[in-house]
């Protein structure tokens, strides 16, 4: 069979030729501090993907909110352990069907039952991978993916844009639920970007009531083309 060769020309042939190239277009997934996600994310997320033709797909990291083992107060009239994470759990199958391949940047709200356990003494030899204890199979959990020379991590130490100078490298980054964004560094003979993807909480659980005094969250994913850009998929509300 030959390649298919429409007759168009001009503008009109380089956006197609733009939509069929063969590159890497990731979908980054924002925080979702599951049973906590914003009804309607997993949607939106579904629909950026199919509608950018992304192939590959990154959580940016808090898949899980475990909010009943935090380090700071729970809530008494919240879930007990058991509960919330089997709600978690119910709702992350939903995630994991409609992306059933992905990689996972572990954030600090994953984290939480590894680090009780480091304080109770428990060995690492006893603790669970991730992805058997959440049933995702297929799931990479790792602290930082690198796709196309850009970095993907959970980021806790600041901006998108610092940590990309920091290491002259582009990168996108989750955990700060307010901002939304791509910026740029450019120099003679560098040109970075650091974005923030967003996330995808509900802020009227209880489980998301630490952050009832800040800003709104920005409920949003982000889609990188290449390793050359990014842009960012704002859900409507």
């Amino acid at each position: 069979m030959k390649d298919f060769r429409p007759r168009i020309k001009g503008n009109l042939r380089k956006a197609f030729d733009n939509l069929i190239k063969k590159e890497t277009r990731v979908l980054v997934i924002g925080d979702l501090h599951e049973p906590f996600c914003l009804k309607g994310y997993l949607e939106h997320c579904q629909k950026v993907y199919a509608n950018f033709l992304c192939n590959r797909v990154v959580f940016i990291g808090d898949v899980i909110d475990n909010h009943y083992s935090s380090y700071h107060e729970s809530d008494p009239n919240g879930m007990g352990a058991g509960d919330e994470l089997d709600y978690a759990i119910k709702k992350l199958s939903k995630w994991h069907k409609a992306f059933p391949k992905a990689d996972v940047t572990v954030g600090n709200h994953d984290r939480l039952i590894r680090r009780k356990a480091f304080t109770g003494g428990i060995p690492k030899q006893w603790i669970k991978e991730y992805a058997d204890v959440l049933g995702v199979k297929g799931w990479n959990f790792t602290d930082r993916v690198v796709i196309d020379n850009v970095q993907y991590i959970h980021g806790e130490s600041g901006r998108a844009i610092k940590k990309a100078k920091d290491d002259m490298m582009s990168t996108v980054q989750g955990h700060r639920h307010t901002e939304c964004f791509v910026e740029w560094a450019v120099g003679a003979n560098f040109k970075i970007f650091g974005c923030a993807v967003g996330c995808g909480i509900d802020n009227t659980t209880y489980g998301m009531a630490y952050g009832k005094n800040f800003k709104k969250p920005s409920i949003s994913c982000a889609v990188v083309f290449g390793g050359k850009y990014a842009i960012n998929q704002p859900m409507d509300l």
